[in-house]
């Protein structure tokens, strides 16, 4: 791949709707040899006391979303941003470059062949796309997400299926896909196989 070429690390996109199995197949990408990074994390770093965001959150928003430690004061923007799409946009647009500035820092740092970037809502996100070299989605019924959310997390059906419909589509994850590795009546030794030999693709 171009990147190879290059000596820079593949960023590849990894995303999949709730218990589609996404978390499991970064795992087995760790396994042999990504660098897994995790881009909520980031993000929620630069809302942080003393994060980078800070400084202009309050210059945009006011002082009020901004809890007496530093930090951004989450429920508070939480209630603006839903019952205010643009305010929602205004904060994404400070916050998302910070996030692609320091995934670029990432890639020029590591010495790995792949740097795997878990994003969950990357589809819904489309300023991602351009920062990734290939997007891998985890695909599943809709009746098997379910079942696996209901088996792990005790949630009712309402609350689950509330949170799938708040996702974007199977097809429309599907279609922004690069390789689509679909996690339906297959073993976990059969997943890991799967990762594998796609993984050995682009170095791992």
């Amino acid at each position: 791949m171009k990147n190879l070429v290059h000596g820079a690390p593949v960023r590849l996109g990894l995303t999949g709707g709730i218990g589609s199995g996404k978390s499991t197949v970064a795992r087995y990408l760790k396994e042999l040899g990504a660098e897994i990074v995790d881009a909520d994390a980031i993000s929620r770093a630069t809302t942080q006391a003393g994060g980078a965001a800070i400084p202009q959150i309050k210059r945009s928003f006011g002082d009020k979303f901004i809890s007496p430690d530093g930090s951004l004061d989450r429920e508070r923007m939480r209630e603006r941003i839903f019952s205010d799409p643009p305010a929602r946009a205004q904060l994404e647009a400070i916050i998302h470059p910070l996030v692609a500035q320091a995934i670029r820092n990432l890639s020029d740092r590591s010495q790995r062949a792949c740097l795997v970037f878990d994003i969950p809502l990357l589809v819904e996100n489309h300023r991602w796309r351009s920062q990734l070299d290939l997007v891998w989605v985890v695909d599943c019924e809709t009746d098997t997400q379910m079942s696996r959310v209901a088996a792990r997390n005790g949630w009712d059906e309402a609350s689950t299926r509330a949170v799938i419909q708040s996702q974007s589509s199977r097809l429309g994850r599907v279609s922004a896909a690069d390789t689509v590795l679909f996690n339906e009546s297959v073993t976990l030794d059969d997943l890991r196989e799967m990762v594998k030999q796609l993984a050995a693709n682009f170095g791992l």
